[in-house]
């Protein structure tokens, strides 16, 4: 076991309609149902698609004959994970400890963070949500509790609490057990739940009520790790996973609209450095730079291209990232924002050196990158502003 710690379980809600509202904010507060494909089935619906009767699996043609009002957009995995990608990125700000467990999921580790920002754990819930709504226009819930399994719980709870964030205290418990079916339980699915029914457990604390013995005879070691976590001694600790991704993406809207080339150009530089940084602390590069612009109506502009040879150097994609914008942008049109995106990064981004290179050039870039990165761990994210070259 290790010592107790506060978890935060941040699940976000109706993960793949907050997407195509955050795509297309004219569909919010509206019945939105996501199809698996033009003729396939229901795979995530709004609070009004849900109240109106749509049920979650529903094949398309059944749905629009009886649920004509809604609206059935076609799912857009590689959309969504660009979305998902920019809330991990909110929560790895947030804290130094997030496990992403799913797309729309991640464990949060709390613990001292009441210290670093001056407030309890729950007011920490609110801010972090609200950071979430606004950085990155997707609402969530949060469950807070001392292990994995009771977060879960309590994300689970808190979907149907106006906060949207929902606390389980040591002291609450055993009366949160007693009042959660055996079905709720994280990690017991229909075949444990028909044998614990089977032997009369019907509620968690039932569960929590039997035996290490018993319970690793019925189910393994599983089962007591699940009893002790339902108890509040976490078994499992966030663990702090870093997968390189498989692609980076930076936008953000300007808060006014515009068709200032110099303001547009600055703030796709903001883009640029932030995403550099990226690159460079999972230790790639990049092959590939996209230039975005969304215009006053929503209406998107995109444009790429691939580089001779990969790098995570600002001032070198600055300068195609620059000539990118030129192709897509109009004078004539009002902008509310623009970003970048980096592509073909991993193993695809793996550095092979020329005949001639010049190798006094490429230590000056990286002796250039290690000052950027040491002055901003000193001093703060974007305490630099670099400017791109004409």
């Amino acid at each position: 076991m290790v010592k107790q710690k506060v978890i935060a379980l941040v699940d976000c809600d109706s993960f793949f309609v907050s997407c195509e509202q955050k795509r297309n904010p004219e569909l919010k507060n509206k019945p939105v149902c996501v199809l698996s494909n033009p003729e396939g089935c229901v795979i995530s619906r709004s609070r009004e698609a849900k109240q109106m009767g749509v049920r979650m699996g529903e094949p398309y043609f059944m749905a629009k004959k009886e649920h004509s009002k809604a609206i059935y957009p076609v799912a857009d995995h590689e959309y969504y994970g660009q979305v998902s990608y920019q809330v991990m990125e909110v929560l790895q700000d947030f804290s130094p400890y997030v496990q992403i467990y799913s797309v729309d999921e991640a464990f949060v580790d709390l613990t001292g963070l009441q210290r670093l920002y001056k407030k309890n754990y729950y007011e920490l819930a609110q801010m972090l949500r609200q950071r979430v709504l606004d950085e990155v226009d997707i609402p969530v819930s949060i469950g807070i509790s001392s292990s994995k399994t009771l977060a879960k719980l309590a994300s689970d709870k808190a979907k149907n609490v106006e906060s949207h964030i929902y606390q389980i205290n040591m002291c609450d418990i055993l009366t949160e057990l007693e009042n959660t079916r055996i079905e709720e339980i994280w990690g017991i699915g229909r075949r444990l739940t028909d044998k614990m029914k089977k032997n009369g457990i019907i509620t968690a604390l039932e569960l929590v009520n039997k035996s290490d013995s018993w319970l690793d005879k019925q189910i393994g070691i599983h089962g007591i790790e699940m009893r002790h976590e339902l108890l509040g001694e976490m078994t499992s600790p966030v663990l702090n996973e870093s997968a390189t991704p498989k692609s980076i993406q930076n936008t953000r809207a300007f808060g006014i609209f515009t068709s200032d080339f110099n303001f547009i150009k600055n703030e796709l530089n903001l883009h640029i450095h932030t995403s550099c940084r990226k690159l460079r602390r999972h230790d790639t590069k990049c092959l590939q730079v996209g230039v975005m612009l969304r215009t006053k109506d929503f209406r998107v502009f995109y444009t790429k291209q691939d580089l001779k040879t990969p790098t995570d150097f600002e001032l070198e994609i600055s300068k195609i990232a620059i000539e990118l914008l030129k192709e897509i942008y109009n004078p004539n049109i009002l902008y509310r924002a623009t970003g970048v995106v980096l592509e073909k990064i991993g193993e695809q981004g793996i550095e092979q050196l020329s005949l001639y290179d010049k190798q006094e050039e490429n230590d000056k870039k990286l002796k250039l990158t290690q000052c950027f990165d040491k002055l901003e761990r000193k001093m703060g994210k974007n305490i630099l502003k670099i400017g791109f070259i004409k």
